[in-house]
């Protein structure tokens, strides 16, 4: 099976700024650009055998090949986390990572961010947050996504800024880590059943890097995490018990949280 390229379009009626983003698009994809001349998406797919990537008046979208809606960026869950965080009300992940001010943080499974920005805010500008993405479409749009989108939302506006995405496959990157390179290592592989149910977590699962959790994978975590490991999982998953982790139960959540301390 041949691999799938990719291709940059605009919008039904581009104007300057959707050829401007589309050139952009191209040049940091190293991919070809093709005229929309009034075809819908799926028409353009199917005939270029390809995922599409469409430069709009104020955003990207990705449609990966097969694709019934598009993925792109949005805070998504993140804004009202951390107005909740704010008013000191009790967060999941956060009770689960346990992060302290200037805390560096690795997200191996980047996603729409929603948890790197709530890291993000807590560790602060002391701290560093990376978070990986293994699909390079993916990790376009949402490395574009953080740094532009545009909200008078504080401090969400921060957090996204200051996340580092980076495009790499979690294992691979972790082996190029030296020992107990980051406070915290997080993982949550979201594939391995259906968690979320908005739209475009429905989209991100299209389009992204389907990466199931490995012996190799839960190794280099534990030994690249200075103070713990942090699992986010489905509440019916085997493993929290297959790699030890010490499970943080919420009766009332479809996931739960597991977590292997360091120290």
């Amino acid at each position: 099976m041949r691999e799938i390229k990719t291709i940059v379009t605009t919008a039904g009626r581009p104007d300057d700024l959707s050829m401007v983003l589309a050139d952009f698009a191209c040049d940091t994809l190293h991919v070809s650009f093709v005229a929309r001349n009034k075809r819908s998406i799926r028409k353009i797919s199917e005939e270029m055998q390809a995922n599409v990537i469409v430069a709009g008046k104020n955003r990207y979208e990705y449609y990966a090949f097969g694709a019934e809606e598009p993925f792109f960026f949005h805070p998504n869950s993140a804004a009202f986390r951390l107005k909740r965080v704010a008013r000191g009300e009790i967060e999941p992940f956060l009770e689960a990572v346990q992060l302290e001010k200037s805390d560096t943080v690795l997200d191996c499974t980047l996603g729409l961010g929603a948890d790197a920005m709530l890291a993000a805010f807590i560790v602060g500008d002391s701290g560093r947050v990376v978070g990986l993405e293994a699909d390079p479409n993916v990790a376009f749009i949402v490395a574009h996504g953080m740094d532009t989108y545009d909200t008078s939302e504080l401090p969400l506006t921060a957090c996204m800024r200051q996340i580092e995405v980076v495009q790499a496959e979690a294992i691979a990157y972790l082996k190029l880590q030296p020992d107990n390179a980051f406070d915290v290592v997080y993982m949550d592989p979201m594939f391995e059943e259906i968690i979320e149910e908005s739209n475009n977590f429905q989209a991100l699962r299209t389009a992204g890097a389907h990466i199931t959790l490995t012996d190799e994978w839960v190794t280099e975590a534990k030994r690249v995490a200075k103070k713990r490991v942090v699992l986010k999982a489905h509440f019916r998953s085997t493993w929290f018990e297959k790699y030890h982790f010490s499970r943080l139960t919420r009766l009332t959540s479809k996931f739960h949280y597991g977590v292997i301390l360091k120290q």
